[in-house]
């Protein structure tokens, strides 16, 4: 699986920290910025860098983080095709994507630490989306709103 992974300035620690451990799962990993935490960025850019790749299927999936994880959900869930979400909990950072088909996992490095991080990134890149008719007739209605 290839994952892309961003943050802003707030996120930068933790990104860094959950790339290094994705490369030892022998996961495909494209750090998309920003390349240190000196300077202050906005969170949209690099969400939309993580939402762009995931949606031109330039890597399955993305991770983005910032301070809370809520700004860079709410930039990353303004593309198409995006089904990005807020997780500081394993359960459902896999049940988001077995249920929902979640393809962006949004973390805030102000709210939880890195061991939990790590264990909510191997939660959700471990997860496989279920395919249940339930689940899929749901993920259809999602995708309808989208066109409107």
């Amino acid at each position: 699986m290839k994952i892309a992974i961003a943050s802003d300035h707030a996120g930068f620690l933790l990104k860094k920290i959950i790339v290094n451990h994705l490369k030892t799962l022998g996961q495909k990993v494209e750090d998309l910025g920003p390349d240190s935490a000196d300077v202050s960025v906005d969170y949209p850019d690099f969400a939309a860098k993580a939402a762009l790749a995931v949606t031109q299927g330039k890597a399955n999936r993305g991770i983005v983080v910032c301070g809370s994880g809520v700004g860079a959900c709410v930039a990353a869930n303004k593309f198409n095709g995006v089904r990005a979400s807020v997780c500081h909990d394993t359960y459902s950072a896999h049940q988001g994507v077995e249920h929902d088909d979640m393809n962006i996992l949004c973390l805030g490095a102000r709210v939880i630490g890195p061991a939990l991080a790590l264990e909510i990134t191997e939660a959700f890149t471990g997860a496989i989306f279920s395919n249940e008719a339930r689940h899929v007739r749901r993920l259809d209605k999602i995708r309808s709103f989208e066109k409107q």
